[in-house]
């Protein structure tokens, strides 16, 4: 291995290639599920040296078949599925991309911005906005998270409703090949009929495929104004009749529609009480909802209050705030994506990433709510996500004064299979935006179709036949 890693230093320079000290920031996974063992961490500094990297590793794979040598790339290390850290083996080489973090262009006329994988989500966000444009991609890992890591998970965030996840904002990739090879995907074309589309495959594979090294995204006009509005709804049938209001009300002005459960609120306000969490103590369910007009903010106003107005007389909804300057609205945001926080300052927690049809979530939840409720006495359902899309974050609380690593321990699995029972009962996926990893990839065995898993098997094998990326990450082969 040694001389392996000389060759690694020979292409990236000695500081570039980690082997000593502390190297949990890369080792272990940000949730603390996941704590492996690296040979060593690289940090290539462009896509040549990305390509030089993946040579040599290729190269001493072939010429050593009896040593199980990969690579795991790394963008900001924000997998909620542990599918960007390495191991325990000590035989998985960390590919961090950080310092690919470059914005290449901005194209005006094509609505277009072209950035490095390891650039931070905020950062491209902020260099579309100082251009006069919006860059949709909004999560709330996005002041950590990276480009690269979006696309290899397809993220999803606030705004998929209006703007769709990850792949629909992409329209090129570089990539660099199981090979070595680099792809020069980057056209920026919105019309390109001249065979398989192969960002689609590399998009939401995890870096199992491939490596993500510069994507050209869309970009879209600035709004005029961006109202956001707060709403107390008694059911979750009445928050989906909401939507279906929304969508009458503001049309594709409506760029955000969460649902956020009261356990789930109560605790953000026992863990941020600097936050003061509106109306979450007057009904089940609370909505935070976002319209995105480009007349004014007078004509934004006047299609929420419309909106608010006809939905209290439906009954859908009992109570409800608009925010009235920019400071309030990134506070209700900020409430919104503070819950994953509060859950975990509560403890360990059993987290499912789902998707169902809109129509069929309140039914999913009825029933799903009294089968765990009957199978753990006590136990607590934090629930929220981004209803307009269909995504859930339906995650489950070991009950008040139980031990969350001893709750973990003896009810994951069954707490998984009932989940995942009803998410396939009613239609839905088992991963929505936050991707497969390691975490899920043994059930997919059960919830996809041998059909499907052999497809995707055939992929792997052709793509990446010496399984030297991101090995036991989304299929195993």
């Amino acid at each position: 291995m040694q001389s392996l890693l000389n060759d690694l230093k020979r292409l990236v320079g000695d500081a570039h290639v980690l082997t000593d000290g502390d190297l949990s920031a890369w080792e272990q996974d940000w949730r603390k599920r996941g704590h492996g063992r690296a040979l060593a961490v690289v940090r290539p500094g462009s896509t040549a040296e990305v390509a030089g990297v993946v040579k040599a590793c290729a190269a001493y794979q072939t010429q050593h078949p009896d040593r199980a040598l990969s690579l795991v790339p790394q963008g900001g290390n924000t997998s909620l599925v542990v599918g960007a850290t390495p191991d325990a083996s000590g035989q998985q080489i960390v590919l961090s991309l950080q310092r690919l973090n470059a914005v290449r262009a901005v194209d005006a006329a094509n609505l277009t911005i072209t950035a490095e994988a390891g650039c931070i989500l905020q950062s491209v966000q902020e260099a579309a906005q100082a251009a006069g444009f919006l860059f949709p991609l909004s999560l709330a890992a996005e002041g950590s998270c990276t480009l690269g890591g979006n696309l290899g998970s397809n993220a999803g965030g606030t705004q998929v409703l209006r703007f769709g996840n990850a792949r629909e904002l992409c329209l090129g990739l570089e990539v660099v090949t199981a090979q070595g090879e680099i792809w020069h995907g980057l056209s920026g074309l919105r019309k390109d009929n001249t065979g398989y589309d192969l960002r689609h495959l590399f998009i939401g594979s995890e870096g199992t495929l491939g490596i993500i090294t510069a994507a050209s995204m869309k970009l879209y006009p600035l709004p005029a104004a961006q109202l956001t509005a707060w709403a107390a709804v008694p059911s979750m049938q009445a928050a989906v009749t909401l939507l279906g209001l929304a969508h009458r009300h503001l049309g594709a002005g409506l760029t955000g529609f969460e649902v956020m459960g009261q356990f789930a609120l109560s605790l953000v306000d026992k863990h941020f009480k600097q936050l003061r969490v509106p109306l979450f103590a007057e009904q089940p369910f609370c909505v935070l909802l976002e319209n995105s007009d480009h007349e004014s903010e007078a004509h934004a106003r006047a299609q929420l209050e419309g909106l608010l107005e006809a939905a209290m007389a439906e009954g859908c909804v009992t109570n409800a705030v608009i925010a009235e300057s920019l400071a309030q609205a990134k506070t209700l945001w900020q409430v919104r994506e503070s819950i994953s926080l509060a859950q975990s300052e509560e403890g360990l927690n059993i987290k499912h990433d789902i998707s169902l049809p809109v129509s069929a979530i309140p039914a999913f939840v009825q029933a799903t709510d009294a089968a765990l409720a009957q199978a753990i006495p006590g136990v607590r359902l934090v629930n929220f996500g981004h209803l307009g899309d269909g995504n859930l974050h339906y995650n489950v609380q070991a009950p008040e004064g139980s031990d969350p690593a001893d709750f973990l321990r003896d009810f994951e699995p069954a707490v998984n299979r009932l989940v995942f029972d009803a998410v396939v009962r009613f239609g839905g996926s088992i991963s929505a935006e936050h991707g497969v990893g390691s975490l899920k990839v043994e059930h997919l065995a059960h919830y996809k179709s041998a059909v499907a898993l052999e497809l995707m098997g055939a992929v792997k094998r052709a793509l990446d036949p010496h399984n030297l990326m991101n090995p036991g990450r989304v299929i195993i082969v």
